[in-house]
């Protein structure tokens, strides 16, 4: 059986259609449906049916595709030992991570682990949490850095998880707004403010949507960011308010007040890897860095 037939096979139980697989992985749909036909052959079993227009996985289809995570997992951990480093982490980690995990846990960690094993490639790559499950589960990153808390994208049992710790979700404001310098915010107050958001359908625009909707009201959104820093200029500039995580504001660039919530919302950020065999030694050594990070992350309030 080919790898990376055997990955397509993965990647379309993970996302569903030849369609979303052939855009993860670069191809056509017509590629990825020849592949798999291969595949059918190598291991002359029935992997597919037809369902009106779609193709679905048969049983057998869906056990070889979720076995298939493990195999590849099992042949990347003896590619790296046969490189001849033995327990010594070398070779290539993916870690994905999210916007504020990466300059305040992702960058110190990898800066650190590459010092220490020279062998140690680590490529890092920003993924938000309703990115980076999906990537992590269909093979495209090993580690991610993610929270527990995205209710539309919950961690399964086929994932393991390492705890990192955790980060208030706090109002923003301007430093001349009213509001600035007081007790702890209640949302409901600021009903009629203008408000910057995160992209929809993403980890923060899902919860600052849901937190407004909560204190019964609508929010006026007058801009989408997908970039913290974007927000933090806007709201610096008197434009707008934000809900931002902890970790995303920076007081040393952006002259802005943050208030704790009323009724307190905290995310709690973790490492994830896929279950399966024992990670290889360059995983285990990424993973291990994160869990002892030295200098863990502490969000500046005002």
């Amino acid at each position: 059986m080919n790898p990376w037939r055997l990955r397509l096979l993965s990647q379309l139980d993970t996302l569903g259609t030849v369609r979303a697989v052939a855009q993860a992985a670069n191809l056509s749909p017509s590629s990825v449906s020849q592949q798999l036909a291969v595949l059918e052959a190598e291991t002359r079993t029935q992997l597919l049916e037809r369902t009106g227009r779609r193709v679905r996985l048969t049983s057998a289809g869906l056990i070889l595709a979720r076995r298939a995570r493990a195999i590849l997992d099992h042949m990347d951990s003896v590619e790296t030992e046969l490189r001849g480093f033995g327990d010594e982490p070398a070779g290539l980690v993916r870690l994905g991570a999210f916007q504020s995990a990466i300059h305040s846990i992702a960058v110190p960690t990898v800066t650190r682990l590459v010092r220490e094993h020279p062998h140690l490639e680590i490529e890092l790559l920003e993924l938000e949490p309703h990115e980076s499950v999906p990537a992590l589960r269909i093979g495209d990153v090993d580690i991610v850095i993610t929270t527990t808390d995205f209710d539309e994208l919950p961690l399964g049992p086929d994932l393991d998880l390492v705890p990192l710790g955790k980060d208030p979700i706090l109002l923003v404001v301007p430093p001349e707004h009213p509001a600035a310098g007081r007790g702890a915010a209640d949302l409901a107050a600021y009903a009629d403010e203008p408000w910057a958001f995160d992209m929809p359908q993403s980890y923060m625009a899902n919860l600052a949507q849901r937190l407004c909707r909560q204190a019964r009201f609508e929010p006026r959104v007058v801009c989408r960011f997908s970039n913290y820093m974007m927000t933090l200029q806007h709201v610096e500039a008197g434009l707008s308010i934000a809900l931002l995580p902890g970790l995303a504001v920076d007081h040393s660039r952006y002259r802005v007040a943050t208030r704790e919530l009323a009724t307190p919302v905290t995310r709690r950020i973790t490492a994830a890897i896929r279950r399966g065999s024992p990670p290889r030694a360059a995983v285990r050594a990424v993973l291990d860095a994160l869990r002892h990070n030295p200098d863990p992350p502490l969000p500046g309030h005002e």
